[in-house]
């Protein structure tokens, strides 16, 4: 049963052609490139004068960059650049339907297992992001290995007093801490889950102090290796577990957006569960009315997890993946409920008696208008995984595709970071400065009012005609020569001119200078802006390529991607 998770999991991530989330390709893919080959935009959790980000997740993709540039096969076939560090993602994406079987086992009992495992596989919210390197999906992958060795029967004190139990618990705490370091604010989850064994067990002290003591020893390992790896990778002592804490408990995350308290309840969980909604929400009843303690007990954690997170302003869906398939158990208890009521057969969790027969006799307990529901969300995978945003990843595609002496410089006119960046395109031609540039959108690093300030992205798309007349010549140079200023680099100048330009209340236009390059690329809503159009043509520009759908994204990110090259 494993081999079927491993095979679609992987079958998924190379098969994925569109796009979802910046982070996947430039908190992930960019870093580990540019450790690898030596270029690759790093981003500003990268560059700033604090780093933000540990090196701990991207090194995941070093391992075949590397065997690929050692072979030699980078230059000859650059889609294995592309294709090496998907299977490590789709390996890894098949740890959340591998254990989730486990934890059913232990919380609810083996009649529930296959049904949790049929959820987890058909999940619309795991074919778009489960496969994806992005530090969600290993963050849930490592929290769903956790809880599957989480002592769940820590009421029986022989079982909790066994060596095994013991062993179980400290793997527990072993992947926990693999998970917070992966993401930091992972650390919400195991407050509840380990303070609540504490409460139980601390009525021995020996044992409890044994769980403080596993856990600061784990957990202390833990932080001195990502400190070791970290400063390794920085050349100077870096803490980026403190650092990203704190900053993203700064205004500087709600530079990215910021949501109502109830969006994870009104939007995030019905677009994590999506079909299997109604089930999961019948399972958490099912688990208050029965009074069953470790469905409880996993509902408590849910229910403290949601609340945390509600606490702060920049919300996003994927920030509660880790606890989908928690999700996907509640909706297993209630799935199979549903069956045996139908087949008016008494389930009532947790009988030791009827889990072997009720096991042996169904291999998929779900009633026929159940499971229809369930498989709606096979045509809404394919759908996510071949045709959503495509345009966005299949130009760096066509641009790869073009002869070296044929791709001089390329600028992207588009809000930042809508594409992937070198490590899809894999152009060293490209990698000096200005060759290749994107509209920045740095966030308010150092400012007292950070609601005020306006990035790149932000001025451009105000006056997007206006913006090219100022800052691009009067006319294309057609030897290309790269942009001197083609956008900023948040170091420590950076976060020092921000703060003049907010003391003198000045334009937030930081002068910044592009060349016309040899290619343009784009979406199509801003050929739609006065007067675009018009200059593009009259500068001798010609669109060459136009991928995606136009009906397609948002706001500047409508009307498909484009390519438009200068012709003369």
């Amino acid at each position: 049963m494993a081999s079927l998770a491993l095979v679609l999991r992987v079958a998924i991530a190379l098969s994925t052609q569109g796009f979802f989330q910046p982070d996947e390709y430039f908190q992930a893919l960019e870093p580990a490139h540019h450790y690898v080959f030596g270029y690759g935009h790093l981003t500003w959790e990268w560059v700033s004068p604090v780093p933000l980000r540990s090196i701990i997740y991207p090194a995941l993709n070093m391992p075949p960059f590397w065997i690929i540039k050692t072979l030699g096969l980078d230059t000859r076939y650059p889609e294995l650049l592309i294709a090496g560090p998907r299977i490590v993602h789709g390996l890894l994406a098949a740890i959340t339907d591998i254990w989730i079987r486990e934890i059913t086992r232990q919380v609810l009992n083996d009649a529930f297992v296959p049904t949790a495992y049929f959820v987890s596989l058909t999940s619309l919210f795991h074919s778009l992001s489960l496969s994806r390197s992005m530090s969600n999906s290993l963050e849930t992958s490592l929290t769903t290995a956790a809880l599957s060795y989480y002592p769940w029967n820590n009421a029986q004190s022989k079982q909790v007093q066994s060596n095994r139990a013991t062993s179980r618990t400290r793997m527990c705490i072993v992947f926990a801490a693999l998970a917070c370091a992966i993401r930091p604010t992972n650390a919400i989850i195991w407050v509840y889950m380990f303070g609540l064994l504490f409460l139980r067990l601390g009525l021995r002290l020996s044992r409890g102090s044994n769980l403080i003591r596993d856990c600061c020893v784990i957990g202390a390992g833990t932080i001195l290796a990502v400190f070791a790896l970290d400063s390794a990778f920085y050349g100077r002592p870096a803490l980026s577990l403190l650092n990203f804490l704190r900053v993203n408990a700064s205004p500087v995350s709600l530079f990215y957006g910021s949501s109502p308290w109830h969006y994870y309840l009104s939007q995030a969980l019905p677009i994590l569960c999506s079909t299997s909604l109604p089930f999961v929400l019948h399972g958490m009843l099912l688990a208050v009315k029965n009074d069953e303690k470790k469905p409880k007990t996993m509902l408590g954690c849910i229910f403290w997890t949601l609340t945390v997170f509600s606490f702060v302003g920049h919300k996003e869906w994927r920030f509660l993946h880790l606890l989908l398939p928690m999700l996907h158990i509640f909706a297993s208890r209630s799935l199979v409920e549903l069956y045996h009521r139908s087949a008016k057969i008494e389930v009532k969790v947790p009988r030791e008696k009827r889990k072997n027969a009720i096991a042996k006799t169904f291999s998929l307990p779900i009633r026929t208008q159940d499971l229809c529901l369930l498989l709606l969300t096979v045509p809404a995978s394919i759908y996510v995984v071949f045709f959503h945003c495509v345009g966005q990843i299949k130009v760096m595609s066509y641009l790869r595709s073009l002869p070296p002496e044929n791709l001089t410089s390329v600028g992207f006119l588009t809000p930042c970071h809508s594409t992937p960046w070198q490590a899809y395109l894999h152009r060293p031609e490209l990698a000096a400065p200005g060759r290749m540039w994107a509209l920045g959108c740095e966030p308010p690093l150092g400012l007292q009012h950070p609601s005020d300030y306006k990035d790149q992205t932000d001025i451009f798309f105000e006056a997007p005609l206006e913006y090219m007349r100022t800052h691009f010549p009067s006319r294309v140079d057609t030897s290309y020569p790269p942009s001197a200023f083609a956008s900023s680099v948040p170091n420590v100048t950076f976060v020092e001119t921000l703060q003049v330009v907010e003391q003198s209340s000045r334009s937030w236009d930081l002068g910044w200078r592009h060349e016309w390059p040899q290619y343009i690329v784009l979406f199509g809503a801003l050929l739609r802006e006065p007067g675009v159009l018009d200059l593009f043509q009259n500068q001798g520009y010609e669109e060459v390529w136009k991928g995606g759908f136009e009906w397609e994204g948002e706001g500047q990110r409508r009307g498909a991607v484009r390519i438009w090259k200068h012709i003369g």
